[in-house]
């Protein structure tokens, strides 16, 4: 834990409150994702932030004390042990799962990016379960999946209503051709 000096340097005030800002806005309490970026390049870290946005998440880079700060006056819960080394903060409003899908995919194809932990809602994620987080389906997954199941039984019961008026038509066709022959 950083020491605190006796008295704080006004650039450092309006630092810690921009990230308080970033970390509640006015909608919503976003969720948080840290990871370690040493080692990415200006192309890659372009790239996963793209793919971010496209989430309307952001991927900001941070300074800890700053950050720990700005949770600590949030009335968060400790990350502080994910605010060690150079941090990366993924910033998600809304399908948390996606983004934590996004982070892990690009582990993968970047193993320079090392996820660190999350802070979801108000609980604290280590890596793997972030990673198994991120396995989930994701919201519009899930309502697809909820939308099949209620949509098979009205499925089945129009099939089972138009099955009658069709055995009818096959019966008389058949009675048609074996009088016809």
């Amino acid at each position: 834990m950083a020491i605190a000096a006796r008295k704080q340097q006004e650039y450092k005030i309006k630092a810690i409150d921009a990230l308080k800002k970033i970390f509640e806005p006015e909608e919503g309490t976003p969720d948080f994702i840290f990871a370690d970026y040493r080692g990415l390049t200006v192309e890659q870290i372009t790239n996963l932030r793209d793919q971010l946005r496209g989430k309307e998440a952001a991927f900001k880079v941070v300074k800890n004390n700053f950050a720990r700060l700005a949770f600590e006056q949030l009335k968060a819960p400790d990350v502080s042990t994910y605010l060690v080394g150079p941090t990366a903060v993924a910033i998600v409003p809304k399908d948390t799962n996606e983004v934590a899908k996004i982070l892990i995919d690009f582990t993968k194809e970047a193993p320079a990016l090392k996820v660190k932990g999350g802070l979801l809602g108000d609980a604290v994620y280590t890596t793997s379960q972030v990673e198994a987080f991120s396995r989930l389906p994701g919201r519009l997954q899930l309502i697809s999946m909820l939308m099949s199941v209620m949509n098979g039984p009205a499925r089945n019961f129009a099939a089972a209503l138009n099955d009658v008026p069709s055995r009818l038509v096959r019966t008389v066709k058949a009675i048609a051709d074996q009088k016809a022959g």
